[in-house]
């Protein structure tokens, strides 16, 4: 991450904004489970030199951020949204709408939502999207973290319920195993069958 991964929080503040949600979701691309996001407000301007894009983390240390996260922000609220959502709209949809969810959720209004990617979310609060926000913006990384972790945890229990298809290592993601094992035993309740891949 680099020196400027609070250029967008300084300037919101700048401009009067007091609380600043950073705003990710994890989960677009895998063929099963659902689609997870994270909305975060961090202390002001407080900076934490290991946040930064959850991808670009090992899982232990993702943990370990994760309760770094939890205990250190001024508010956290996770949205979820099922496969069955997914399903009957679109992805896009189905991430956009647990954006909103996790917003709502917070404890704390947002004067300003930071928004990883291109497509605003569909609420009244204001808002900037910003490309590849998880590598530039310090709130919008710590949201990436908590929703990553989250939904690695809901796909590990799915795990426990479906074990043939290897869940708790490739979180729903199109491996070489998962595609093999959806071939034998085809798709399970949690698969996405509007996606390519499943076999609908």
């Amino acid at each position: 991450m680099n020196s400027d991964n609070l250029l967008f929080e300084k300037e919101a503040l700048n401009r009067g904004h007091r609380y600043i949600a950073g705003v990710d979701e994890a989960g677009r691309g895998p063929l099963a489970g659902p689609v997870v996001a994270a909305a975060v407000i961090l202390p002001e301007l407080k900076k934490y030199q290991r946040i930064r894009d959850s991808k670009k983390i090992p899982p232990l240390e993702r943990e370990r951020l994760f309760s770094l996260i939890v205990n250190e922000a001024i508010a956290i609220g996770v949205g979820v949204v099922s496969k069955e959502f997914i399903e009957k709209e679109n992805i896009l949809i189905a991430s956009l709408e647990a954006m909103r969810r996790a917003i709502y959720s917070l404890e704390i209004t947002p004067d300003l939502i930071l928004v990883d990617g291109i497509h605003p979310v569909p609420i009244s609060i204001e808002q900037r999207c910003i490309k590849k926000g998880d590598q530039k913006s310090q709130s919008i990384s710590a949201a990436s973290i908590i929703a990553k972790v989250y939904r690695d945890r809901i796909m590990d229990a799915y795990d426990a319920e479906f074990p043939q298809y290897g869940f708790s290592k490739n979180k729903g993601y199109p491996t070489r195993m998962h595609i093999e094992a959806l071939r034998i035993y085809g798709a399970c309740p949690i698969h996405r069958k509007t996606f390519k891949g499943v076999g609908f």
